[in-house]
């Protein structure tokens, strides 16, 4: 079981290098984290865009680029179609998104001929390396899906199981969080916890066991739940947190992120291969990470 993001640097160097597809690589901070993710063996790249844009910027960081793959492809949405076409056809393992706003970058995704869908729900995922844990923290969805209904829920945690299988986590803990962690029919996302573990009872949730509802407190705190009289195989040991909605989820990646000495990387999910979607305003240490977790769940989804 991977621990913290050292332990997952460390386990990519026994694995063979995977390779990234950047769309619309004309971006600072992305080309950072590439030109590190190559420098600590944890993926090469092909970097799709314009090329005159791309070698300013890595002229300015200090990146040499005849280490990289360059497509120079000036329009975004044809560099964004590009990049995902390398994924599809097997020329990388996994997809990052550049300078391109996030519905062109979708449409490319989702696009018939060559995207990566998979017919099941689409969903992010943000892995949390914290002090306070001796364990990694996965959110999830805190970025792509709004309201999610329960068939997606379900969806939602077969994708984030899938990340913690890669991280070595065999059975992982799911905690449907809401703002309380008794059953009430005022608060519908408690009504979807309780169904979800029931779902997990009966074996229809595979891969995880599922519990919930669960305060915040009494998902992550054993001492917590014992206070509350909060029971089973989850109860303050959550190794996924299922938010009820993307206001939650939003809220708390920010307050992990801006409040606190963690580390931390993000994955869309629920795709054929792992595509690699982060903030704008996340630093070039998340990305690289973001690409480390990709390569790892993309050999992982090779087995």
């Amino acid at each position: 079981m991977i621990r913290s993001f050292d332990e997952v640097l460390q386990k990519l160097k026994s694995l063979e290098t995977k390779k990234v597809a950047v769309a619309v690589a004309q971006d600072e901070p992305v080309l950072e984290a590439v030109r590190d993710a190559k420098k600590n063996g944890i993926a090469d790249a092909i970097l799709v865009g314009h090329k005159e844009e791309i070698e300013k910027i890595a002229d300015k960081i200090g990146m040499n680029l005849s280490d990289f793959e360059i497509i120079d492809e000036p329009n975004v949405a044809k560099a964004s179609l590009k990049a995902v076409e390398l994924v599809s056809t097997g020329k990388a393992d996994m997809l990052m998104k550049g300078l391109v706003d996030t519905a062109t970058f979708l449409r490319s995704v989702l696009n018939k001929e060559i995207g990566l869908r998979t017919g099941k729900t689409m969903s992010h995922v943000a892995v949390f390396e914290t002090e306070k844990f001796d364990r990694l923290l996965l959110l999830t969805d805190v970025a792509f899906n709004t309201y999610p209904e329960l068939k997606e829920k379900v969806d939602i945690i077969h994708n984030a199981a899938s990340v913690a299988h890669a991280l070595g986590i065999e059975k992982p803990k799911v905690a449907a969080v809401c703002a309380v962690e008794v059953v009430n029919p005022k608060m519908p996302e408690t009504i979807d916890a309780s169904l979800l573990a029931k779902m997990s009872d009966r074996g229809q949730i595979k891969g995880c066991v599922v519990d919930g509802p669960f305060a915040l407190d009494n998902a992550l705190s054993e001492e917590a739940a014992k206070h509350k009289k909060v029971t089973g195989e989850v109860a303050g040991k959550a190794d996924v947190l299922l938010l009820p909605n993307i206001h939650a989820g939003n809220i708390m990646y920010k307050t992990l992120t801006y409040t606190t000495d963690s580390k931390n990387g993000c994955l869309l999910v629920g795709t054929t291969a792992p595509v690699v979607l982060t903030s704008r305003n996340d630093s070039h240490e998340t990305k690289m990470y973001s690409i480390a977790l990709a390569a790892l769940v993309a050999d992982n989804m090779k087995k």
